[in-house]
């Protein structure tokens, strides 16, 4: 795992809106943040950890007259580390209380001495002070899971919300999805909302445009190319929701990323 970035008791009074992402970031919140998450604002306390994938679009912002505080580090995963992390029982681009944040804070205080430092061994303690940081997370998330077992069919919900992420492409739709499930829509999204906070069908246009801003990167496929490979039948429509969700066309990202490599 390859750290581009550490920050250490950020403060900030403006808001981060539908900013785009080109490395995994996490951030550890050290007072209450306001989240919006498929458009709608839920307030989190002291404590939050959030792990934003490559290609996320990031949304936060400190309660009104109040600083937002927080430790932010970036960075690079090799096909190693994804792997290693898809093993994991991580959630991205979600908000994870954690009870005591004492590991992850302490992990990336001694990341950043040790970056400064810039030892021959500053790789090794990365790659070691990181997987502390996930296993931390893991553990977090697996308390919070521990209670969400009491939503009706949540394993079922989380199998489907993995299966929106790993296969954007495919034509998900919320009968479809009910029919499998035998359940009423409005029961479906009732119990989802509750699960995620977020809707089915916010989960899959994210997926899609991660997906898509994965493949603007990393191929020279075109943008109508790329529309149909992240399960969209009209160009137009993928180019207006990655406007509207990322801040910029697929064109423009593509360039803007391109020229700016690190960022």
């Amino acid at each position: 795992m390859q750290v581009t970035k550490i920050i250490i008791n950020n403060k900030k009074t403006e808001s981060v809106k539908n900013t785009s992402i080109q490395d995994y970031c996490l951030y550890l919140f050290r007072n209450s943040v306001i989240f919006n998450i498929s458009g709608t604002e839920k307030t989190y306390n002291r404590n939050t950890v959030i792990i934003y994938k490559s290609g996320a679009n990031q949304s936060f912002r400190s309660p009104i007259g109040k600083w937002l505080k927080y430790d932010m580090v970036c960075f690079h995963l090799s096909p190693a580390d994804k792997q290693y992390i898809a093993d994991m029982d991580i959630p991205f681009n979600m908000p994870v209380s954690v009870p005591d944040d004492f590991i992850i804070a302490s992990a990336i205080k001694s990341m950043k001495i040790h970056s400064d430092i810039s030892g021959n061994r500053e790789a090794e303690f990365t790659e070691l002070y990181m997987r502390i940081i996930l296993i931390a997370v893991e553990d977090a998330y697996s308390g919070i899971k521990s209670e969400k077992n009491n939503i009706p069919k949540y394993p079922k919900l989380k199998e489907l919300q993995n299966s929106v992420y790993n296969n954007p492409f495919n034509d998900w739709t919320v009968d479809k999805v009910c029919r499998q499930l035998s359940i009423s829509k409005t029961y479906f999204h009732r119990i989802y909302s509750e699960a995620f906070g977020t809707t089915f069908m916010q989960d899959v246009i994210e997926s899609r445009l991660i997906y898509a801003s994965e493949l603007l990167l990393n191929t020279d496929l075109s943008v109508s190319a790329i529309a149909e490979k992240c399960g969209y039948e009209s160009d137009s429509y993928f180019m207006r929701q990655f406007r509207t969700h990322r801040g910029c066309t697929p064109t423009e990202y593509r360039k803007r990323k391109q020229s700016k490599p690190n960022e």
